[in-house]
């Protein structure tokens, strides 16, 4: 089932998630119902708290080739373990801040501890567009958006405009 996406400013987007305590048909449905939210907004991640869930879990797909089968991945508690000194930096967007964009200053490549709605742990290393995703998408289970990393003048703007797109989606 497709779910309401927050947008920005929502305070929930602003709160650190609970930890994922026990791994229930309830989690898996909303993991299910999260993948087909993002394949549909489209996008490539997608966090609990962007459908209004304040717990730990993302879900994320970066595979873009026409021809290369989907790769969705479920986290659930993810926690980066270790980074590298070489930075990317990736024009970033959001599904809570439709159609605004800006660069990001991020590790090139990531390790990565999480529990699979399975309830094994989960280890791997992700570099390019995982790895960009990735930290992104634990970065809201934190409370934190893209936008945090922009200048002020930048933040402010685009928050003015998300003010205004949320009044305009409540007038039609």
């Amino acid at each position: 089932m497709k779910r309401p996406i927050l947008i920005h400013p929502d305070p929930r987007l602003k709160k650190v998630c609970a930890p994922v305590t026990e791994i229930t048909d309830d989690l898996r449905a909303l993991a299910r119902d999260m993948l087909e939210t993002m394949y549909d907004a489209p996008g490539i991640g997608l966090a609990a708290p962007q459908v209004g869930v304040l717990t730990r879990l993302i879900v994320l797909d970066c595979v873009k080739g026409e021809h290369e089968a989907p790769r969705p991945i479920v986290m659930i508690n993810p926690e980066v373990v270790a980074s590298s000194d070489e930075t990317r930096v990736y024009e970033e967007g959001c599904l809570s801040i439709p159609e605004q964009y800006g660069e990001v200053t991020r590790p090139a490549e990531v390790e990565l501890r999480w529990t699979g709605v399975d309830g094994h742990e989960h280890r791997e290393g992700f570099g390019g567009l995982w790895a960009t995703c990735v930290q992104h998408e634990i970065d809201h289970l934190n409370g934190k958006l893209f936008i945090d990393y922009l200048g002020a003048m930048r933040r402010q703007l685009i928050t003015r405009r998300m003010v205004k797109l949320k009044r305009e989606q409540a007038r039609a």
